[in-house]
């Protein structure tokens, strides 16, 4: 079964739009985990306009599940993930001023430094994930970086799902399977929810987990936090909301 993993970025906006520490995001991630979440995800960025270095820090002992640590590979970065040591880190090339990221690698053209970043990690014992299109060549050029696995970006799929839901999920399927003809796991993530994933669940059942934060987030203001995640792990089995 798809892994769901809980972005917890937008509780930490939340907290800091107020300042001081409610909500608890290290409660929130214990939470998650207890209503049935897979793991859990951050993406600290240099300006800790949400997830800050100290909540990564403060979260690595608590998690039961899996840690997953996104981000722009900046020597900041690379040094907090060589210390907290997660379970997964996902490499992405927003820079720092994007408000959200919004395209996968070009990994030939970033091959050398995706390389030995994956290297790195991988020698630490981390499994590393690339944030990819996709784009067939484009999958096969992280495959020869060495990396375990990569996260396709599924906005284009969320944008074209209500006009034409087939149209839009073939290249993820075919990209998918591209991935796991190489020997690579695949993830995915960004703008799925509980409206289009279900459809994508059942058309990708051999990907390994999804990463899902602003819509999960904001679902669970209307049904709470244990329903939420309760639904969307419905959708992972294929089962519409």
């Amino acid at each position: 079964m798809i892994k769901l993993s809980v972005n917890i970025n937008k509780a930490a906006t939340l907290r800091n739009a107020r300042g001081g520490n409610v909500p608890d995001v290290v409660q929130i991630a214990k939470d998650c985990e207890a209503y049935g979440a897979q793991g859990i995800t951050v993406h600290p960025r240099p300006d800790e306009r949400h997830i800050r270095y100290n909540d990564v820090y403060a979260l690595k002992p608590i998690i039961k599940t899996e840690l997953n640590i996104e981000g722009y590979p900046i020597q900041s970065f690379v040094d907090l993930v060589l210390t907290v040591k997660p379970t997964q880190v996902t490499l992405v090339p927003d820079a720092p001023d994007v408000l959200t990221s919004n395209a996968g690698w070009n990994v030939k053209e970033h091959f050398n430094q995706l390389s030995e970043l994956v290297d790195t990690f991988t020698g630490h014992g981390i499994r590393t994930s690339l944030f990819v299109e996709t784009d067939l060549e484009n999958i096969e050029w992280a495959a020869k970086t060495g990396t375990d696995r990569i996260e396709l970006y599924t906005e284009p799929y969320a944008n074209g799902y209500n006009s034409n839901r087939d149209h839009a999920i073939a290249p993820f399927v075919e990209a998918a399977k591209r991935a796991k003809s190489l020997g690579l796991g695949v993830n995915a993530g960004h703008d799925l929810n509980l409206q289009n994933l279900a459809f994508f669940a059942s058309h990708l059942p051999w990907i390994e987990e999804v990463s899902i934060g602003h819509a999960l987030i904001c679902d669970a203001l209307y049904y709470g936090l244990e329903r939420t995640i309760g639904l969307y792990k419905a959708c992972l089995k294929g089962e519409p909301k």
